[in-house]
């Protein structure tokens, strides 16, 4: 039984995957898809700056090539991602958002910068009592292994399996699937 479950929801994410490429075509016939048509295609209304500044993270993360423009296959690898990824490939892909300057090691200023955001979108209205800047201590305190003051890629995949609240910080889920499948085709 649990066999059938499974496929029948890898079917339902490839199906997914078609569809979102289908809307692609029809919403992008340039074949590139740019930060203010990602912004639309999300829903993501121009009064929050968070989630402004949050999808405009998420765009720059799968933009490759930093041409300002996703191409159909950046696109894709985006989806797959956020539909199907492991959870590997999601941490990385959530350190690569961390990371604003690109130099492979998160600084306390970047991993605040993207709790205060995440915060704002996602944190406000639970149980958290937490300011973000002791999110972002607690977050250096378990992650940090050398306490150098910076986290690095092996230190932000191990840390974020070793501590489940870590984990759900770190892997920036604020159920992108979902969304994307509740925005598009609206």
């Amino acid at each position: 039984m649990m066999g059938q479950e499974q496929s029948c929801s890898e079917e339902m994410d490839l199906a997914q995957i078609q569809e979102l490429c289908i809307v692609f075509m029809k919403e992008c016939p340039s074949g590139a898809l740019h930060l203010h048509e990602f912004k639309r295609i999300f829903g993501v209304p121009s009064s929050s700056a968070e989630e402004s500044v949050f999808i405009e993270t998420i765009f720059r993360s799968f933009d490759t090539n930093q041409d300002n423009a996703l191409d159909f296959l950046e696109y894709v690898a985006a989806l797959h991602l956020i539909l199907r990824g492991n959870l590997e490939d999601r941490l990385k892909w959530s350190f690569k958002m961390y990371d604003k300057d690109g130099n492979g090691k998160l600084d306390r200023q970047e991993v605040k910068r993207i709790i205060k955001i995440f915060y704002k979108i996602k944190l406000q209205n639970s149980d958290v009592s937490l300011t973000p800047s002791e999110i972002c201590d607690r977050i250096f305190d378990l992650v940090d292994q050398n306490n150098d003051g910076q986290i690095t890629l092996a230190e932000f995949l191990e840390g974020a399996q070793q501590d489940e609240w870590v984990m759900n910080i770190l892997k920036l889920d604020i159920n992108v699937a979902g969304w994307v499948t509740q925005n598009w085709g609206k």
